[in-house]
């Protein structure tokens, strides 16, 4: 496909990367060359520098001939502005980022009267995936599939962990609880494992089940914790004011620990049930004193990624009991896993997922089997993809066993009136079935035929 990005800031550059490695043509559109230039000696994209939001630029871009315009600066309202006149002149699919709180009721309205096909917004998007870890604190992150009939739960193997030691077919033999082990990351090798495949400490586990399995072989390997009711964020940035009004409403205490007088004030206004604090967190003891020992939850969104870091290595320090952090950056990722801090979050890379995630879509719409939904998991470096088995295919009544499905590609579940199955090799797919598979092979799977040699 043919992409033109508009801004070649934080969002923009890890989107034109990834969709650059998916094989698409990107142009990436801004008024700072040097950042263009900068951009352009790392991914193989063509460039030009200009306004997005002028129409003569845009046609210079040769928006009406690209198959999606997606604009990313840091400004709300150019980004609005850029797509209305590329969808003017041409421009067949257009997607805005739009972070402003005070746009968040309008923007169906925007979407439906601006011709928008796409509205994303980073930070509600982080806020998302925080809530939803915060939910299931025993995780690092959950994704879910096929309406919440299928959970994608990330976990790390501790030292005391039942399953150090123990065979993937010795799993149900010894808890009798339906689950599968579809991706494990041991240092920086990554499998999707067979049944042979023994667990060690420390090992990156995914596990698909059904939400009530999940919550049942937790429980059962002893590692099961209950969901936070109380949360400590330090930072006031626009996550912090998505994620405290999410929590507010699941009835869940909030303290905000923010530095900025002025940004406080705003806070206490927009955010009434949340304790809002105007001090410097890096200040000694001023989180002993703000009650740190009293919280189950505590989340770093600062925009440095260091001091959230430090501030995640703290709390851990504390004995909080989930802690998460905001990480843009990961350019030395494995100072992050020696931190001890498991689930870290990317506003970045979560936009840029979904972002491919609709690109894969618009690929997939004249597929026989589209894809309904695709996440990428384990350092984005497996895929996890949904599928609706729609029409009688060679593969449909056929046990899995005797079906030649390709290496390194798994049937984690299936999805059959409402009712969970994790598949054996006796299983199989019928028509009409969510189907949930996993692969190492990023972007090679189309259809659900893909997955057979």
């Amino acid at each position: 496909m043919n992409i033109i990005i508009i801004g070649a800031g934080k969002v923009g550059s890890t989107l034109a990367a990834q969709l650059v490695k998916e094989g698409h043509e990107v142009v990436v559109m801004d008024t700072n060359q040097d950042r263009l230039d900068e951009l352009q000696n790392r991914i193989d994209i063509m460039t030009l520098c200009g306004n997005g939001a002028s129409k003569e630029h845009l046609a210079e871009a040769e928006v009406a001939e690209s198959d999606l315009v997606i604009a990313a600066t840091s400004a709300d309202e150019v980004n609005i502005l850029s797509c209305f006149i590329a969808r003017q002149i041409g421009a067949s699919k257009t997607i805005a980022r739009v972070r402003n709180p005070e746009y968040r009721n309008q923007l169906e309205l925007m979407k439906e009267e601006l011709g928008l096909s796409m509205i994303v917004n980073p930070e509600l998007s982080a806020a998302n995936e925080i809530s939803r870890i915060l939910r299931f604190p025993s995780a690092n992150d959950v994704e879910l599939f096929c309406r919440g009939h299928v959970e994608l739960v990330d976990y790390t193997i501790g030292k005391d962990c039942p399953l150090c030691g123990l065979a993937l077919k010795d799993i149900y033999t010894k808890y009798k609880i339906k689950v599968l082990i579809c991706a494990v990351r041991r240092g920086e090798e990554i499998t999707i494992p067979k049944g042979d495949f023994v667990l060690h400490e420390g090992d990156k586990i995914n596990i698909t089940a059904s939400p009530k399995n999940i919550h049942e072989f937790f429980q059962a390997i002893g590692s099961f914790k209950r969901p936070v009711k109380s949360v400590m964020i330090v930072g006031g940035s626009m996550i912090a004011f998505y994620l405290a009004t999410q929590l507010i409403e699941m009835g869940i205490d909030v303290k905000i620990v923010e530095q900025n007088t002025k940004r406080c004030e705003e806070l206490s206004e927009t955010l009434p049930k949340v304790s809002i604090v105007c001090a410097n967190a890096t200040e000694k003891d001023i989180l002993l004193e703000e009650g740190i020992l009293d919280f189950d939850g505590f989340v770093a969104l600062t925009g440095l990624d260091e001091m959230n870091i430090i501030y995640g290595m703290y709390a851990k320090t504390k004995n909080v009991e989930k802690v998460i952090t905001k990480v843009q950056h990961f350019s030395f990722p494995e100072v992050i896993e020696q931190s001890g801090i498991e689930s870290v979050v990317s506003p970045k890379l979560i936009t840029a997922e979904r972002i491919s995630s609709y690109v894969r879509a618009i690929q997939n719409s004249y597929s026989k089997n589209k894809v309904e939904s695709l996440r990428r998991i384990v350092d984005n470096r497996i895929e996890a993809l949904e599928f609706i088995v729609r029409d009688e295919d060679k593969f449909v009544g056929t046990p899995l066993k005797d079906l030649p499905i390709k290496d390194g590609i798994l049937v984690a579940a299936i999805v059959r009136q409402g009712q969970t199955i994790i598949p054996g090799g006796y299983d199989s797919i019928q028509k009409g079935d969510s189907v949930v598979v996993i692969t190492s092979e990023i972007a090679s799977i189309e259809e659900l035929n893909d997955i057979m040699r």
